[in-house]
């Protein structure tokens, strides 16, 4: 059903484009905005990747990480890649200390997936496992290729539309005329707007179903929800706040908190999405066995990556 939701959401955010085009150089403006689209989106598909990481100053970590904590985060990665009958992910760390995380790339072959330092300090091992195996769920349903699209699709949209509605609007000539041109400018980014963040949060729980079956721990997953979204209202994330159209990604939004599962959150209630987990929990019987603690003293104020990293995406 949500797969069958995003296409005809992402059919309307095509429809919308076309006809704003239309409505603003009538054929020729419509041919136009389709041929910029396509450019965008062609670009957006193999370089979205690499631009939210080096926003984000992403830093790749391995195996060989001298933290244990660090060692741990990757080895359950990419145990959990090799269940899901995944490539393994490039795997990386966010220098900041929100609790957060979020997965890129164009398909599995060329996916990554990013945990904060804050999660890594907020979180048990079972918890952080939960919220990876969301992130890979993300990889496994192809979602970040789909909200990458829709994404530039909605910022162009609202591009066209203030192009519109500034350099446009005295032309009576233009199918619908300069009223027609000023209603579409003003309520074609809002339309983008509200499908982007319907897309996004059916998204959401498919991934977190999907993610307690990768993960094999419904409950582990809902506590960390609750606990990201509790520290995510107290510590800013500085990059989200600067690029919100990137807010999506994460597995709680970074931005402020948004409370009603309504057309304004690009985010599912997470109260509403721990009731889902804790019920497939019930479903399944018990809890996953729980895993040998890290043999580290308490976490330090610092999982040790640089505060100035130096990857391969800048």
């Amino acid at each position: 059903m949500n797969h069958l939701k995003t296409f005809v959401l992402l059919a309307a955010l095509t429809a919308l484009f076309v006809g704003l085009g239309y409505l603003i150089g009538g054929t020729t403006g419509m041919l136009i905005a389709l041929v910029f689209a396509g450019g965008m989106n062609l670009f957006s598909y193999w370089n979205a990747d690499k631009i939210v990481l080096r926003m984000y100053r992403a830093v790749p970590v391995d195996e060989s990480h001298p933290e244990p904590l660090i060692r741990n985060y990757v080895a359950d990665i990419v145990q959990m890649s090799a269940d899901a009958g995944l490539p393994r992910p490039q795997i990386a760390i966010i220098p900041t200390e929100q609790p957060n995380a979020f997965a890129t790339g164009r398909n599995p072959e060329n996916a990554a997936v990013c945990a904060t330092e804050g999660l890594l300090r907020a979180l048990t091992r079972e918890e952080i496992r939960g919220v990876m195996a969301h992130e890979l769920a993300h990889v496994k349903n192809r979602d970040t290729l789909t909200m990458t699209v829709t994404a530039t699709v909605a910022g162009a949209i609202s591009a066209l539309a203030n192009f519109g509605l500034f350099f446009g609007g005295g032309d009576r000539d233009r199918p619908g005329g300069m009223i027609g041109t000023i209603a579409m400018a003003l309520l074609a980014p809002m339309a983008a707007a509200l499908v982007q963040m319907a897309i996004s949060r059916g998204r959401e729980y498919e991934a977190d179903r999907v993610g307690a079956e990768i993960a094999g721990d419904p409950q582990a997953l809902a506590s960390a929800l609750q606990k990201i979204e509790g520290w995510s209202k107290r510590i800013e994330n500085p990059t989200a706040e600067h690029n919100p159209a990137s807010a999506q990604l994460f597995i709680i939004n970074p931005l402020s908190g948004q409370g009603a599962d309504n057309l304004f959150s690009t985010h599912p209630n997470t109260a509403n999405r721990v009731t889902a987990l804790m019920e497939l929990a019930g479903r399944r019987g018990g809890r996953r066995p729980a895993l040998a603690a890290t043999p580290v003293a308490p976490r330090a104020p610092s999982t040790g990556v640089p505060t100035t990293p130096r990857g391969p995406w800048g």
